[in-house]
């Protein structure tokens, strides 16, 4: 038996997107994913199934070569608010180091995704809308995290030895 999928109405889009959400925060991203694909299925422009379907995506990454990161990548970047696409941009920069770091990648190896975080955090930044916070808080969250003292970021200064002045050159 072969089976299809079905449209789902125009007139549900806005029930389907709350249903989205409410799945992301039982931690069911596979079915925010899917409900998302439904709508964008019949809207392919919906901002807000973009959104939601890029961080679905994020919510399910581990660390390990099976995160889809490039696909969640193409997501954000089909977003035409010029605040959401940098933000979300960091956001999914930031998630998949965390992933990294949290499936035991060396932290120093990881440095470089969160700078990216951070740059795109400090785009969102200038256009964000009045009263919104968001990427200053997502900005100092990573900033915390490169400050903690149990990761070492800079693998040279673990491994550096310092120069006394009995030491000599070598000969």
């Amino acid at each position: 038996m072969e089976y299809e999928l079905k449209r789902i109405s125009t007139a549900g889009i806005a029930e389907a997107i709350a249903k989205a959400e409410r799945y992301r925060s039982l931690s069911e991203p596979e079915e925010a994913e899917s409900i998302c694909r439904d709508i964008l299925i019949i809207e392919p422009q919906h901002q807000l199934a973009l959104r939601v379907l890029g961080l679905a995506l994020t919510d399910q990454f581990t660390g390990g070569a099976s995160d889809r990161y490039r696909e969640a990548e193409l997501t954000f970047q089909q977003l035409n608010d010029p605040y959401e696409r940098p933000y979300y941009s960091g956001i999914l920069c930031e998630r998949r180091a965390k992933a990294q770091l949290n499936a035991g990648q060396p932290p120093h190896m990881l440095l470089v995704l969160f700078e990216q975080a951070l740059h795109f955090f400090a785009q969102a930044e200038k256009v964000r809308p009045a009263r919104n916070d968001d990427a200053i808080l997502r900005w100092n969250r990573c900033v915390r995290l490169l400050q903690n003292p149990t990761y070492v970021w800079d693998v040279w200064k673990q491994e550096r030895a310092p120069f006394d002045a009995q030491d000599t050159p070598p000969t």
